[in-house]
């Protein structure tokens, strides 16, 4: 049986909103390996989105059964809402995340074990918005978990040209939030519509159809407005040669 063309366009999309949401989050666990030995750097990196791709697959399938729990549509909705709500109007220090600190043991871990198992763990924090996503625009587990790994391959294959994208066209990271939000308003609805407090059911080729209108309307947006010049500081430079190298470690 061949795969949809919705379940394909799905695929395609969420490839598109990992890629927009992971870039600059593969930055920061780059600059976490920067407090690492330099002959280390890569090899912490390499070990710890490797973990992370694991952990990634069992945290989806996890999602797709725990989606259809009426407290888990609602707590989704209101966490995609709350991060949507944050990218817009929070105005912390842009660069806190982004500073190399240097490596330390932690529970019994040495400093390198305990690097390794932080980009997995902020990996996987990372990826609670894009996986509610997925979960939430298509109940197919192939099409979410493959959405999903494709995004990641993606964002680590071409993360010097995704991270330049993402810096030079910010409407297009907040094309992808607003997409969030939507998808935090459509798990709310569920959420109110099975507990009987309003009828009201959202077709899924209209949801679908929404999101790639806000994608296409983030594009052009971000072409008619033009790049914005953006100067990475040292430990971005030098996490950005880590994402990008490929040489052995």
């Amino acid at each position: 049986m061949f795969p949809s063309g919705a379940n394909l366009l799905t695929v395609g999309l969420l490839v598109v909103l990992e890629a927009m949401l992971s870039a600059d989050n593969a930055l920061v666990m780059a600059v976490i390996v920067l407090g690492l030995p330099r002959a280390l750097q890569k090899k912490a990196l390499r070990q710890g989105l490797a973990g992370a791709f694991t952990s990634r697959i069992i945290a989806t399938l996890l999602a797709v059964q725990l989606i259809a729990v009426l407290w888990v549509k609602l707590a989704g909705g209101v966490y995609l809402l709350y991060l949507a709500y944050s990218h817009f109007f929070s105005h912390g220090e842009p660069g806190e995340r982004r500073r190399a600190k240097r490596a330390e043991p932690m529970f019994g871990l040495s400093a390198y074990w305990a690097t390794v198992v932080r980009v997995e763990a902020i990996n996987l924090m990372f990826s609670i918005d894009s996986i509610l996503v997925a979960v939430a625009v298509s109940r197919v587990t192939w099409v979410v978990i493959t959405g999903g790994i494709l995004g990641l391959i993606a964002m680590r294959v071409i993360a010097a040209q995704l991270l330049k994208l993402v810096e030079r066209y910010p409407p297009l990271v907040d094309g992808a939030f607003i997409i969030i939000a939507w998808i935090g308003i459509q798990l709310s609805i569920e959420y109110l519509d099975a507990s009987g407090f309003i009828s009201l059911e959202i077709p899924r080729t209209a949801s679908l159809g929404l999101i790639v209108a806000i994608f296409a309307a983030a594009y052009i947006y971000a072409r008619i407005t033009g790049p914005v010049e953006h100067a990475l500081d040292p430990a971005e430079e030098q996490a950005t040669e880590l994402l990008t190298d490929d040489r052995p470690a």
